[in-house]
């Protein structure tokens, strides 16, 4: 295992209105231990209508669950209609903000330019990016998986100084297992964590590489959680569907707790 602290996130996409969000909040709270907290940092990312409500549970609860948001617009106002800034986020004690999910850039075409720009509005507003990487199956069965996540990580972090890559997150996600069901095998997603934390060591060091924190996302289930965390250059999960439930998203938190 890692020496990172683990960070399990649970991407809610466009599901739960914010009266769901308020108990799906609180069902996870009770549901979590304190010692699941002193093991592992725990992020959820609701729809934008939910932030606002979530905030609130987690705030006047003392719920020691880091508030997230699933996307925003790399400017600080402006003729955007539909977007929502960085600035606004933090604004809301929004502390993670997932950038260039597969979802993000193979429907609505942002592009690694795109994705660096986010990255960096994030960081200018004093939260912390999560930045997605990852291949599509053809791109996996011909060969090119490698070369693409390393050239979303290099352009999606350029411009950034070492200490800055050092704090943020990355999240490996092939898109070939996002919602399918089909999951990377351990061993191939610890094959793909570790080209990214390569990329990082080539471009900004080795204390750089040794402190980001890498995720692996793509179908995981309590069943598959535990094998995945055991790999050396995993540091967490970004959760999808399972993080709707919190009785499931509750046994993905207590991984260590299994085998």
């Amino acid at each position: 295992m890692s020496e990172r602290r683990p960070l399990i996130s649970g991407n809610w996409k466009m599901h739960h209105n914010h009266f769901e969000a308020i108990q799906a909040v609180q069902k996870l709270s009770y549901v979590l231990s304190a010692n699941d907290y002193d093991a592992v940092d725990v992020s959820l990312h609701p729809p934008f209508t939910d932030l606002r409500s979530v905030q609130t549970v987690l705030e006047s609860d003392e719920i020691p669950i880091a508030l997230g948001a699933q996307h925003c617009h790399w400017e600080e106002k402006g003729a955007f209609t539909g977007e929502v800034s960085a600035g606004m986020l933090a604004k809301l004690n929004v502390s993670l903000v997932i950038v260039g999910h597969s979802e993000r850039r193979e429907v609505f075409g942002e592009t690694d330019d795109n994705v660096n720009r986010k990255v960096k509005a994030v960081l200018a507003n004093g939260m912390t990016p999560i930045m997605c990487c990852g291949e599509t199956l053809d791109e996996r069965e011909a060969g090119q998986a490698r070369d693409k996540v390393e050239r979303q990580v290099l352009e999606g972090l350029a411009g950034l100084k070492g200490d800055q890559v050092a704090g943020l997150v990355v999240a490996y996600e092939p898109i070939w297992a996002i919602g399918t069901g089909k999951t990377a095998t351990p061993e191939d997603a610890q094959e793909m964590c570790a080209t990214v934390r390569n990329a990082v060591r080539g471009s900004w060091g080795t204390e750089a590489a040794d402190s980001v924190r890498i995720q692996y996302g793509g179908s995981v289930k309590p069943v598959n959680a535990p094998d995945l965390m055991r790999q050396s250059d995993i540091d967490g999960a970004l959760v999808g569907g399972a993080s709707l439930d919190p009785d499931e998203f509750a046994r993905i938190i207590a991984y260590r707790l299994v085998g």
